[in-house]
């Protein structure tokens, strides 16, 4: 699914992006003048271009007032500055800071030779930044005690971490012995145990202002710390080698109070948030022990010697019904087979022939069935009984022939 966004949305992000590249935060920018406005308000607007391609400028009053000289159109200058947007419009442009006429400036050409040297040694690389503590014991400050840098920091820390604890080691922060001052009160404040974080900063001025900040001394206290360090220097636009090294750049000192203090009703919130979802993860995890202690008894007692007796028990009393009606079926079985032989031996019997008038002849205890078995005295049985007889004559023929004297 693609990435949605609103216009406001991407605009401030595009802004942001172009804000924390650090070779757009402060570069040197040659070409003609164009179409040069100054407003009521004292800024000044055009268009820098070269043979082939233009960009929108902005110089603020601030920065133009410095200027010992009045641009026109046609001029050929050098701008010192950064590269933004402008997001109501979505207008990519520069924003300079300083302006000279064609030619490099000493002080710029030091500035960036010492940035050359200071980035090929890794103190800007953004793997070395470090996260800013969630909830810091205490933040420590470095900034002039006169300036407006450590108000803004102190009533944002106020109203969002009432209990903040804010240390100040003042320093100076413009001049000579500022770099000095401001590395010593880095190194100074974070030896103190309950320092989590420093803000280093003070307010917005010329190039030649803020210079104490890009001086090699300040940077590498920064780089050095032990703890992290928030670059709050001058406004949005200014960008110093302080804020290259810093682990967080902010553009405003009360911005970098918000990043270092959390506020604290959304932060109980959270906890508060925090605690449910444990008692809630708690609760699940008792009812699945439980659920689990209960089939690990339901196993148990089915694997108790008392329960096998009982199937086995059981299993003995299934199969001794089983058996009986099996033995009785047979039992059953045998007694029809027995009487429909029994019945089949009675119709074929002896019995059944005396019944239907005729006679068996015995020579002793065996059934006389042709002449020469007879004997001179046999036994005749009857239905009713026995005759002893005696044989008269024998003649040997069919009983049942034509010739049969007997019929």
């Amino acid at each position: 699914m693609p990435w949605t966004l609103t216009v406001s949305e991407l605009n401030d992000y595009v802004r942001r992006a172009l804000a924390s590249d650090p070779s757009l935060r402060f570069l040197s920018l040659r070409g003609e003048i164009s179409d040069f406005k100054k407003y009521a308000s004292g800024h000044w607007y055009f268009t820098l271009k070269d043979e082939a391609c233009m960009i929108q400028c902005v110089c603020f009053r601030q920065y133009n007032m410095r200027l010992d000289f009045r641009p026109e159109n046609g001029m050929k200058v050098v701008l010192t500055g950064a590269v933004g947007l402008y997001p109501e419009r979505g207008s990519y442009q520069f924003y300079a800071e300083s302006m000279t006429r064609d030619g490099v400036g000493e002080l710029f050409l030091k500035l960036e030779a010492l940035k050359n040297k200071l980035m090929k040694e890794g103190l800007f690389d953004v793997a070395k930044k470090r996260p800013l503590p969630l909830l810091p014991r205490a933040i420590g400050v470095v900034t002039s005690r006169s300036g407006a840098v450590i108000h803004d920091i102190a009533t944002v820390t106020r109203r969002r971490f009432p209990a903040m604890q804010i240390i100040l080691r003042p320093a100076q922060v413009q001049g000579e012995g500022a770099a000095e001052d401001i590395a010593r009160g880095i190194a100074e404040i974070s030896s103190l145990p309950q320092v989590d974080v420093i803000i280093v900063g003070r307010g917005g001025g010329s190039l030649e202002d803020l210079w104490a900040f890009n001086e090699e001394i300040v940077v590498r206290a920064i780089a050095a710390c032990p703890v992290p360090v928030v670059s709050a220097v001058g406004h949005e636009v200014d960008v110093t080698l302080a804020d290259l090294a810093a682990d967080v750049r902010a553009a405003t000192p009360s911005v970098a109070a918000e990043v270092c203090v959390p506020e604290k009703d959304a932060l109980l919130a959270t906890i508060q948030k925090m605690r449910a979802s444990m008692e809630r993860a708690g609760e699940n995890l008792i009812l699945s022990r439980r659920s689990r202690l209960a089939l690990c008894e339901k196993r148990l007692a089915a694997r108790h010697p008392a329960a096998l007796l009982r199937d086995f028990k059981a299993r003995a009393d299934l199969l001794g019904h089983r058996l009986q009606a099996v033995t009785e079926k047979k039992l059953s079985l045998l007694k029809a087979q027995t009487a429909a032989l029994s019945d089949k031996l009675n119709a074929l019997g002896p019995r059944q022939a005396l019944n239907r008038g005729y006679a068996i002849l015995l020579n002793g205890k065996t059934a006389v069935t042709q002449v020469d078995q007879a004997a001179e005295e046999m036994t005749v049985l009857l239905q009713d009984g026995t005759l002893r007889v005696k044989t008269l004559n024998r003649r040997k023929e069919d009983p049942f022939g034509e010739e049969a004297s007997i019929l």
